[in-house]
């Protein structure tokens, strides 16, 4: 007799819901967090383009909306962890080049 028909669950087939999310969470988490960043990146390139900054911020800005559109829809497909490392590398690189460019 097995251990799911003695009615104990098996360990492997468990999974602890207080830390982990579901796949489809998980993707629903992604395109939200990438849409939030997409509308908050707008908003901080608008501020830009009042400053008058240079060509060089504008276009990182607008590098990091188009990375959102598509960390939103490798999240949509089903690659999370992609988008994920992608949307952290993103950031990271785009608040360097802030930081780096006058």
């Amino acid at each position: 007799m097995s251990a799911s028909e003695q009615g104990t669950p098996d360990p492997s087939d468990t999974r602890d819901e207080s830390t982990g999310l579901t796949p489809r969470q998980a993707r629903l988490l992604r395109i939200v967090v990438g849409s939030v960043l997409l509308v908050v990146l707008g908003v901080v390139l608008v501020v830009r383009l009042a400053a008058h900054t240079s060509v060089l911020v504008v276009g990182v800005y607008g590098l990091a909306m188009i990375l959102c559109g598509i960390v939103i829809e490798l999240s949509r497909n089903g690659r999370t962890r992609l988008a994920s490392w992608l949307l952290g590398g993103g950031l990271i690189a785009t608040l360097a080049f802030d930081w780096i460019l006058p």
